[in-house]
C-alpha cells in the first residue's frame, strides 16, 4: 500500500507570498509617509536651500551659490565659537547626568521601604515639558525675586542679590544645571533597567568571597552596565548637541552670545538675519556631526558587547 504525499502547488504558494508582501507594504505605508514628510523631504529641502542665496521665503528665484554658503559658514568665527559652546554644553551636561543618574539608579535599586514612591517621584522633573522646566529655572535665577537669591541671602552666603544670568560663563553653567535637573531622571531609569537585569547570584557569590561594596561595584556592576551606559551616552550626546528649546526659553543665546549654541545660532542666522542659505548649511553641519557621533558610538557599543560575550 503506497502513501501519496500531497504537495501544495508552487503557483498557489507564490500568490500567497505576493498577497502577504502587499499587505506588509500596506501596513508600512503610513509610517513611510510620516518618515518622508517629517524627515526625508525637509532634509532634501534643507540641502537644496543651502545651495542658494535665499534671503526671503518669498524670493521666487534666489541666486545659485553652490558650496558658497558652506565656505562662508566654515570661515565664520561665530560658527566655530558656537560649536565650542555646544561641545562644552554636551560634555559637561553628559558628565553630570551620567554621574548623578548612576548614583540615583544605585539608590533606587537598593532594598528600602517605599522604594516605589521614590521611583515615582524621581520621574517628575523628566515629565515636565522643557518650556515649563526652563521657565521654572529662569524664575529661580531671577535677580529680583528668584528663589536662589532668597535662599542664599537668608543663609548669609550673599549680601546682595546676584543677577545670575548676566555673565556668559555663569549663564552657560546654570543652563546646564537646569537641563541636567530635567534629564538626569531619564538617565537614572535607563541605568536602573540595566541594574535590575544583573543576576543577584553574582553579588551573593562575591559577598561570600569577601568582596566589599566598592569591589563588587567595580568587578560586577560597572562592567555589566557598560551596554546601558553606552546607550545613554549615545542618546544624551545627540540630544545635548542639538539643544535649542531650553536655551531659547531661558537666555535667548545671551548674554553676549554666551549661551548661543550651534542650534540656536542656526535659528538666529536663518530667521533673525534672514540668511536662509547659510542657516540651512549650518543645519546640515549639525546633521553631519550628529551622524558621525552616532556611528562612533554605535561602533563602541558593538565592541563593548563583543567584549562581554
Amino acid at each position: 500500500m503506497t502513501t501519496r504525499t500531497i504537495r501544495t502547488p508552487r503557483r498557489h504558494t507564490s500568490a500567497t507570498s505576493q498577497v502577504q508582501t502587499r499587505f506588509a507594504w500596506l501596513l508600512l505605508a503610513p509610517a513611510i509617509l510620516v518618515v518622508f514628510g517629517v524627515i526625508l523631504y525637509p532634509l532634501y529641502r534643507t540641502v537644496l536651500v543651502s545651495l542658494f542665496d535665499v534671503r526671503s521665503a518669498l524670493d521666487p528665484s534666489p541666486a545659485f551659490v553652490g558650496l558658497g554658503n558652506y565656505v562662508a559658514m566654515l570661515s565664520s568665527p561665530s560658527v566655530w565659537a558656537s560649536l565650542g559652546r555646544t561641545l562644552y554644553f554636551t560634555v559637561v551636561s553628559l558628565i553630570i547626568e551620567v554621574t548623578l543618574g548612576l548614583c540615583l539608579a544605585l539608590l533606587l535599586n537598593a532594598p528600602m521601604r517605599f522604594r516605589w514612591l521614590f521611583r515615582t517621584a524621581i520621574v517628575i522633573p523628566w515629565a515636565l515639558p522643557t518650556i515649563v522646566n526652563a521657565a521654572m529655572w529662569k524664575g529661580i535665577y531671577n535677580a529680583q525675586y528668584g528663589a536662589l537669591n532668597a535662599v542664599l541671602y537668608q543663609l548669609g552666603v550673599i549680601h546682595d542679590y546676584v543677577p545670575w544670568l548676566s555673565e556668559p560663563w555663569r549663564a552657560m553653567n546654570l543652563v546646564i544645571l537646569a537641563d541636567a535637573w530635567k534629564t538626569t531622571p531619564l538617565v537614572a531609569f535607563f541605568l536602573l533597567a540595566g541594574l535590575t537585569s544583573i543576576p543577584s547570584e553574582l553579588y551573593e557569590a562575591a559577598e561570600v568571597d569577601g568582596l566589599g561594596w566598592w569591589k563588587r561595584f567595580r568587578a560586577i556592576t560597572l562592567p555589566l552596565l557598560v551596554p546601558a551606559i553606552s546607550i545613554v551616552v549615545v542618546l544624551r550626546t545627540v540630544e545635548a548637541f542639538k539643544v535649542f528649546d531650553i536655551i531659547y526659553a531661558m537666555t535667548r543665546g545671551g548674554p553676549a552670545n554666551g549661551t548661543a549654541v550651534i542650534s540656536y545660532y542656526t535659528y538666529q542666522t536663518a530667521f533673525s538675519d534672514q540668511s536662509f542659505g547659510i542657516g540651512s548649511a549650518m543645519a546640515m553641519l549639525i546633521v553631519l556631526i550628529i551622524a558621525i557621533l552616532c556611528m562612533i558610538y554605535l561602533r563602541l557599543i558593538r565592541s563593548s558587547e563583543m567584549s562581554l560575550l
